[in-house]
């Protein structure tokens, strides 16, 4: 009989037995899996917490109690147990619940998170506002994939070595980021309390001497030497009482311990440390973690032709100049410099999930005569804007950036949007911006920002559309794919680019330019068809991108141009198709169709 079938509200988990747990956490397992094969989504991570998040909500009270995820790709099951079971299939699709927490789609969602590192500042901010009003609730953070280490968390951590009372900091140790984690602070932690002698010691004194005043003695000196070696010594030390190390995928154990820490919550906070297998249940994605973080339908699992094309362009750099160096946060796999690691790994550097780490760092390499190439999905290099402002871009440093993922992302949503970084890029001094709009103009566009030996950034998103002849960017920034008679369209990156073209073999008399260069522009061209109906087309805010760029330098000439500008919309993109997002946004060929016939009609 299924468990999973019965339970409607977190209520119904509280009389559940150990067994029935257990059933429970298969079925959610199996469910996450059905659900991710068929509209994709982060699996290893979700599949890893199940019974961790059925532990917390059999002891604890949501929403009542806040519980915070960092990050909140690892929400799947939690979205199960709120409510949500008859919507789940919905999961990332057109008009369904989002792949991560959202205040503004349940209750339980305590804090929206896509992110890593908000966690701990979140959660002491709703102890300071629980405490200030004399409210009663317990806040619970349950931050994995090593968010734990993400600056900001250590911020937080340390900001006061008085924590309040009523706080839970749940560390959800599975040895990952999104890669490996190769930080090493949070080796030497897991290390220290999760090795087979520090575990076998704990089992085999309770087998012994069962509870027994000798087990507490040697319990206590056991602690003893874990505070000796520092396995929770830096979280004593921060006003957290250090719990671990415990099985996260051991219910029965899990909820012993919660029910022991919920005591201790009335006068102190507690920091639990638990270990957990990523990609649980999944063979393929125990062995392979970071390949299946993130998986389209079918489980497929594939980095994207763009991130290929870079990994092996780089690598293919490095053949000829072993100063070149290839930095990432965390994202080997998703911007293919796997690759590199793979045959270059002394010139491969994985920082985690600290992108304002790696730009800094890329300067420090720059100015000792290294040539990094940073590669950060569009959405995370947000992270890092002040870096990139006040370190690249203001030392004038040749620091080039690989922006995967630019543009509309469809189903991660909302918070995975790569559609800000022409506007919060475009307006640094010294900045070069290219959009290349295939695979062959990707590995151009890196030789040509490696040239010019200033801070350079290319965006493109996950795969190409359709490989196509090409001119060099010594004979041109911009493109000239067809002229045209009264009206062009000025298309920037894959998916504006084959719109632009379709519009193009319907009306014979609409010119197409590829405008791979976002900044600077091409004021060549410009000047040439200001006297023309002009449609800007981008996958980007249409607040302050490539078009706002083109407006500004008309203005600036003086220039009356009939300029369109698409992209876009002063929102934030919900999670669903990519067709549908741009299609929502105006993106489309009827779209574009509409405008120029408007123009047209008014001469």
């Amino acid at each position: 009989m299924s468990v999973l079938s019965n339970i409607s509200l977190p209520s119904d988990l509280k009389n559940l037995d150990d067994k029935q747990l257990n059933q429970l956490a298969e079925e959610i397992r199996q469910k996450i899996l059905e659900t991710t094969s068929k509209n994709g989504g982060h699996l290893s991570s979700n599949l890893g917490i199940v019974e961790t998040t059925i532990a917390l909500y059999h002891v604890f009270d949501f929403p009542k109690d806040k519980l915070i995820f960092d990050v909140g790709h690892q929400c799947y099951a939690h979205k199960i147990l709120s409510g949500r079971m008859e919507r789940f299939d919905s999961l990332r699709k057109d008009g369904g619940i989002s792949g991560f927490p959202s205040i503004s789609e349940s209750e339980y969602d305590a804090f929206g998170a896509g992110h890593a590192g908000t966690s701990i500042s979140a959660g002491l901010g709703f102890c300071s506002a629980r405490d200030a009003l004399n409210e009663d609730y317990t806040v619970i953070n349950l931050v994995g994939d090593a968010s734990i280490v993400n600056g900001l968390n250590l911020e937080a951590i340390s900001m006061s070595t008085k924590k309040p009372k009523n706080y839970l900091v749940v560390l959800n140790d599975n040895g990952m980021s999104i890669s490996k984690n190769q930080n090493g602070f949070y080796r030497y932690l897991s290390k220290k309390t999760t090795r087979r002698g520090y575990q076998g010691g704990k089992r085999a004194i309770k087998k012994i001497f069962g509870q027994s005043f000798i087990t507490r003695g040697l319990a206590k000196f056991r602690n003893f030497i874990k505070r000796v070696i520092g396995g929770g010594n830096y979280f004593e030390n921060q006003g957290f009482k250090y719990v671990g190390v415990v099985d996260g995928n051991d219910i029965k154990e899990l909820v012993k311990q919660l029910k022991q820490v919920k005591v201790l919550l009335k006068d102190r906070s507690v920091f639990l440390h638990i270990n957990t297998t990523k990609g649980k249940g999944f063979e393929k994605a125990e062995e392979r973690a970071d390949v299946y973080h993130g998986v389209g339908e079918n489980l497929k699992a594939d980095c994207g032709s763009f991130a290929k094309t870079l990994g092996d362009k780089i690598n293919s750099l490095i053949d000829n100049d072993k100063k070149i160096m290839a930095i990432t946060a965390g994202m080997k796999a998703g911007t293919g410099l796997f690759l590199v690691e793979e045959k270059y790994k002394e010139n491969f550097v994985d920082v985690g999930i600290a992108e304002d780490f790696a730009v800094v760092n890329a300067c420090g390499m720059a100015l000792g005569g290294l040539k990094p190439i940073v590669a950060i999905y569009s959405t995370f290099l947000q992270r890092a804007y002040d870096q990139i402002l006040h370190d690249v871009c203001m030392q004038n440093l040749p620091v080039v950036f690989c922006l995967d993922r630019a543009g509309v992302v469809g189903s991660d949503g909302k918070t995975h949007q790569g559609v800000f970084d022409l506007s919060y890029l475009t307006h640094l001094p010294n900045m070069t911006v290219l959009a290349p709009s295939c695979c062959k103009e990707l590995e151009m566009a890196l030789d040509y920002a490696l040239s010019l030996k200033s801070p350079v950034a290319i965006r493109y998103p996950k795969n190409q559309v359709g490989d196509r002849p090409i001119l060099s960017f010594s004979d041109g920034l911009w493109e000239t794919v067809k002229e045209g008679k009264d009206a062009v369209i000025l298309a920037v990156g894959p998916k504006m680019l084959e719109i632009a073209q379709k519009c193009a073999e319907k009306d014979q008399s609409l010119g197409v330019i590829n405008a791979r260069s976002v900044k600077p522009l091409c004021s060549k061209t410009l000047d040439e068809i200001s006297n023309k109906i002009i449609v800007t087309l981008e996958e980007n805010s249409v607040l302050g991108g490539f078009g706002s760029l083109v407006n500004g330098y008309y203005n600036s000439k003086g220039v009356k141009a009939r300029v369109h500008n698409l992209g876009i919309k002063d929102c934030f993109v919900e999670h669903g198709s990519i067709d549908e997002q741009l299609k929502n946004n105006g993106l489309t060929v009827e779209g574009v169709e509409r405008i120029i016939s408007a123009y047209r009609e008014n001469e």
